[in-house]
């Protein structure tokens, strides 16, 4: 099973990905040169994924500006993590910035604060449990 990758590097992959339909979308207009109504909607339609995606990477340049940078223990690069839990950039290895997750299985519903609270308090009674 192939892990998913960093937040940040997901968020720009959408990014670039809805570039790349905006040009297919305009090229497409291009197959209706003789009906210039129609090659316009194509243009227009086009257009308006690449203004998301500008809207996009300035988002995650927002956000990646006041991400938490830390050293990655498997490989030892450094990569920024948003939220509590995510992966490295570079090895994909799973990170977490609360101590009490350290050694968990590795769930993205520790970054939901009402859920990290309630699989916290599971984990507490399985271990009061086995005790």
């Amino acid at each position: 099973m192939r892990l998913p990758g960093n937040k940040i590097l997901r968020i720009r992959g959408w990014a670039l990905a809805l570039i790349f339909i905006g040009m297919i979308v305009m090229y497409a207009g291009m197959f209706f040169r003789n009906i210039p109504w129609l090659m316009l909607i194509f243009l227009i339609l086009g257009i308006i994924p690449i203004l998301l995606s500008f809207v996009i990477y300035f988002y995650v340049g927002m956000i990646s500006a006041r991400a938490v940078r830390v050293q990655c223990p498997n490989c030892g690069k450094h990569t920024k993590i948003l939220g509590t839990v995510d992966y490295c950039q570079h090895c994909k290895e799973p990170l977490t910035l609360d101590k009490d997750l350290e050694g968990e299985e590795f769930n993205i519903d520790y970054n939901v604060k009402h859920r990290r609270e309630k699989l916290k308090q599971e984990m507490a009674e399985k271990k009061s449990r086995s005790n």
